[in-house]
């Protein structure tokens, strides 16, 4: 399997942001769409948002459109997620991984690379 690396998760006061890193394997976004994914502490993984491997289009959930942003950098095999205006209800540890197809239900399929080991988002004052 494909191995992916989260970073750039920290503690940050509500109303601030964020930028989250998701480092694949050379040439992994010319196969694979990418999720963002969180877990939070007693709940279950959600779909967070997601950009297409063909035409590089987006969805993002209810919860976090407006405020969150995803973004790629095919030649450094990088996906961003811009996170602003985090609430505390975005604590949670966020992965990222590959996946077929890209639309509102993306979280519901089989990921096609390994999980990393995610990176904790804390929002406190």
């Amino acid at each position: 399997q494909v191995q992916v690396v989260e970073s750039g998760g920290g503690l940050v006061q509500p109303g601030g942001s964020l930028r989250l890193s998701c480092l694949a394997s050379e040439r992994t976004l010319d196969v694979y769409s990418i999720g963002w994914f969180r877990q939070a502490p007693g709940k279950e993984r959600e779909g967070v948002s997601c950009i297409s491997v063909g035409d590089d289009s987006t969805y993002a959930a209810d919860s976090v459109k407006g405020r969150f942003t995803i973004s790629r950098d095919n030649a450094k095999n990088t996906v961003y997620l811009q996170m602003n205006s985090l609430k505390p209800e975005d604590t949670a540890v966020y992965y990222c991984a590959g996946i077929r197809w890209c639309y509102n239900g993306f979280y519901l399929q089989e990921v096609l690379t390994d999980w990393g080991q995610g990176t904790q988002v804390t929002v406190s004052s």
